[in-house]
């Protein structure tokens, strides 16, 4: 059924239906599972791997080879985001792009209206769409760049976590304490980001919200910084699980409000994130020689602390969400 003119489909019309937890939940389940799916490849595999083909320069071998695939994700997020945007499938416009097990609950309750009807795809307009002016849209800047630096802080701390575990900390079975760790932070994800989601739906606030994510998941760093040891590594997890909890579900909320139209939605989330893949890329080339020359893993979750701070001070830029 083809709309009257003047008529905004609903696919494209901005929600006024506020979600409810168990939706939230799902969504929180989603990213967990493709975290966890991506922290034991990465972390232990290619981590063992890279240590396997150069032993002697692991961590420059294994930040390349991150680094490269991130590269990939910079381009193909907003590339296939832009493409949900005109996608006319009966199932709606996201879920057919969305399927891995965890995310089953998101998708059976999604809601994703199909869109009927599409505009002529104009080369050009299409292209020029992925730039989207901080001047013009100054909120959706400094979103961007405080998810920019939050994951900056989150892969620096992350990156070499099998490296620390296996050389700083000493453990005797590193692929197993990466699983452990991995578990009991993904955990602290799931209760934070659903009961710290609820109530910043509830009390109208946001900022403050990522703010304090921010510094509890610095505190993170710190600990991991100058208490190498199995325990601290424990409560490192925890403390960094409960505080991306809450930034990743109040700052998914919060980017929604700042973009610039319900007709690119998509397109204009894979924009956003960028500032997910890109520090992937740019983490290993910092993180490698501050390892190997410029001070270890002190140093190394001292800067990760600092730029997650840093982010979590400058989200106080945005003016239209509180």
């Amino acid at each position: 059924m083809i709309p009257e003119p003047g008529v905004v489909p609903v696919a494209l019309a901005e929600p006024t239906v506020r979600v409810r937890g168990r939706w939230t939940a799902a969504v929180v389940l989603a990213n967990v599972g493709v975290f966890a799916a991506w922290l034991g490849p990465i972390q232990v595999l290619l981590a063992k791997q890279s240590e396997a083909v150069a032993a002697g320069n692991k961590e420059f071998v294994f930040g390349l080879v991150t680094g490269a695939g991130a590269a990939v994700s910079v381009v193909a997020n907003p590339l296939f985001g832009a493409i949900s945007d005109r996608t006319t499938s009966r199932f709606g416009r996201r879920v057919p792009w969305v399927l891995a097990l965890s995310v089953l609950p998101y998708l059976l309750r999604s809601g994703d209206e199909r869109l009927v009807q599409r505009s002529p795809l104009v080369v050009p307009d299409f292209l020029r769409g992925f730039w989207i002016s901080p001047s013009r849209f100054p909120d959706f800047g400094w979103g961007w760049l405080t998810r920019f630096l939050f994951n900056v802080g989150n892969a620096l701390g992350t990156l070499y976590l099998f490296y620390y575990l296996q050389d700083e900390v000493g453990v005797d079975d590193a692929d197993t304490a990466v699983l452990i760790l991995t578990a009991i932070y993904s955990v602290c994800v799931l209760i934070t980001a659903v009961a710290f989601g609820k109530w910043s739906d509830r009390v109208a606030r946001r900022k403050i919200f990522v703010t304090g994510s921010g510094v509890v998941m610095a505190v993170a760093g710190v600990v991991l910084a100058f208490w190498p040891t199995w325990p601290g590594a424990v409560l490192g997890a925890v403390i960094l699980g409960a505080g991306f909890g809450v930034y990743l579900s109040v700052d998914f909320a919060l980017l929604t409000e700042v973009l610039p139209s319900a007709r690119d939605r998509a397109k204009d989330l894979g924009v956003i994130n960028i500032a997910n893949s890109l520090p992937q890329v740019i983490a290993p080339a910092l993180a490698a020689p501050i390892v190997k020359h410029l001070g270890g893993y002190p140093v190394l979750y001292l800067l990760a602390s600092a730029v997650t701070v840093l982010g979590a001070v400058l989200v106080r830029q945005i003016r239209s969400v509180a």
